[in-house]
């Protein structure tokens, strides 16, 4: 009241700029070591004010966060959007303790609730968590890993709330984009799409997919599946002290930054991503990634093996999203026994062992991992 604006920021404002790094936030180093992924104050700060616009942000919304802050869905939506837009937030240190997360978004009247898959699959079945606990909520975001439609019809069902899903990642700040509550415009009584079944929605306010081919980069027509680019503000500084990393996923054209994703998807007319794969191998189990290349390293040295072939094949799981399908060429009881007395990380144990006659190889002596993946969807179907 008594001081001008400039005033209170030169003495209490702090002397940061737009373009400094504000954060750095690790990724889990399941390939390789972990790389340091380089935030700006301007990242941070594009991302909570594209995030605010789509949810439509009030005054009388309160944020229930579960999500923890070394995550950065759970430092930016949940912690520092709530902060910037000063609404309330209520925090809850366990994401997977249902009945007592229930409780808070009962006592608090909580508004807006972010989880992953996995997480929302535990509330859906957890018979303390009563519907009424969550009958204040009126939109949940979901994202970090693919939303399973049995747990977003399921939840909705239970729970009378819409599920709505996200995508992006950590050098995205992390939200890229999301489905939104389909909106009726009562001056000309036309629907606003905002939900498309099967897709992640479209690119946030101020920001932009692309899809181009992965080794040209040339933009591909509507409709074509190709590599996923996202240009806009969210787009990270860097990695930390790693300059050619960054080199390889952060590209310039157009006069904008763009960052590969190494999804592999298509845009529709009206702008809706449908992901398709993953150009790089990973499975997503939980919402944690994990490379594959990676377990079969693991599984290959827990076994013994020199030459003998074996393929890591990432398939859907209606609980976690995905699961690891082991392939090898030899009896598989012998070798689950084996894996399930091994020092192994409990995510590089596979799910299921299938012995096959032959793992697909390609004409270079590679393995085929298309045709792995086919091959195992096969057998488990």
């Amino acid at each position: 009241v008594l001081l001008p604006v400039a005033v209170l920021q030169w003495r209490y404002g702090g002397r940061g700029q737009l373009d400094e790094t504000a954060a750095v936030l690790f990724s889990s180093g399941s390939e390789g070591p972990p790389k340091g992924v380089m935030l700006s104050h301007r990242n941070i700060m594009a991302n909570l004010k594209q995030i605010a616009a789509v949810l439509n942000v009030q005054a009388d919304d309160c944020v229930l966060a579960t999500l923890p802050l070394f995550h950065a869905f759970g430092l930016t939506v949940t912690c520092m959007m709530p902060l910037i837009e000063g609404i309330p937030l209520v925090c809850h240190p366990d994401p997977t303790d249902a009945a007592n997360i229930g409780k808070a978004a009962a006592r608090y009247r909580a508004t807006i609730l972010c989880g992953t898959s996995t997480f929302l699959g535990m509330y859906m079945r957890n018979k303390r968590l009563h519907p009424l606990m969550f009958s204040s909520l009126r939109v949940v975001v979901a994202g970090a890993e693919k939303l399973s439609p049995t747990i977003k019809t399921g939840f909705e069902a239970r729970f009378k709330v819409p599920v709505l899903e996200g995508y992006g990642c950590t050098e995205t700040t992390p939200v890229a984009s999301v489905n939104l509550p389909d909106y009726l415009d009562t001056r000309w009584w036309n629907v606003q799409t905002g939900e498309r079944q099967g897709t992640v929605g479209m690119a946030l306010p101020g920001s932009m997919f692309r899809i181009v081919d992965p080794d040209t980069l040339e933009e591909l027509p509507v409709g074509d599946d190709g590599l996923i680019l996202l240009g806009g503000s969210q787009i990270m500084k860097g990695y930390l002290n790693n300059l050619q990393k960054t080199a390889d996923v952060v590209i310039r054209q157009d006069g904008l930054r763009w960052y590969k994703t190494g999804d592999k998807g298509h845009l529709d007319a009206d702008g809706f991503l449908t992901i398709v794969d993953r150009y790089s191998r990973f499975a997503k189990i939980g919402g944690e990634m994990v490379s594959l290349s990676t377990v079969e390293n693991a599984l290959r040295q827990a076994l013994g093996y020199d030459e003998q072939r074996l393929a890591a094949v990432a398939v859907p799981d209606a609980k976690k999203g995905e699961r690891i399908v082991l392939l090898i060429e030899e009896e598989a009881d012998p070798v689950s026994l084996t894996l399930r007395k091994a020092d192994i990380p409990p995510l590089y144990r596979p799910a299921e062992v299938l012995t096959v006659a032959q793992i697909p190889i390609l004409g270079s002596g590679k393995t085929d991992l298309a045709a792995a993946k086919r091959l195992a969807l096969d057998l488990v179907a």
